[in-house]
């Protein structure tokens, strides 16, 4: 059950990093993220989904190492305080989309932060 919530939970961070890039690159989807305001990102915004992308890596090795997927890169404590940090961080992030200005964001980022704040849960709770 753990190793199957880190892997989902690393395939919706996967998902979440392509949306990422596309948002790089240009792609008119800037009404599901970033509060919504921007069609397409300004530069500045571009960087915050290149620093969100580097995130989402550290994320998803951080639920596979809890897993036992993969070797913890520090110790297995630093691992087991990172996951419940992302725990709360994703059900903070439930707060911070579901009072999004933008309709879209809502709709989209907040089950999918829900989702990874419960699946952080369970792994912090293994």
């Amino acid at each position: 059950m753990v190793q199957v919530c880190a892997l989902v939970a690393a395939a919706i961070l996967a998902v979440l990093t392509v949306f990422q890039l596309a948002l790089i690159a240009g792609a008119p989807l800037g009404h599901l993220a970033w509060g919504g305001q921007h069609k397409v990102l300004t530069p500045r915004l571009r960087v915050g989904s290149a620093v969100s992308i580097v995130l989402y890596g550290v994320f998803a090795y951080i639920a596979l190492a809890r897993a036992g997927v993969t070797a913890p890169f520090l110790s297995g404590s630093f691992t087991d305080v990172t996951s419940w940090v992302l725990t709360a961080y994703f059900g903070l992030g439930v707060v911070m989309n579901g009072i999004s200005r933008s309709r879209p964001e809502r709709l989209t980022m907040t089950p999918t932060a829900l989702a990874l704040a419960l699946l952080y849960l369970v792994l912090s709770l293994s």
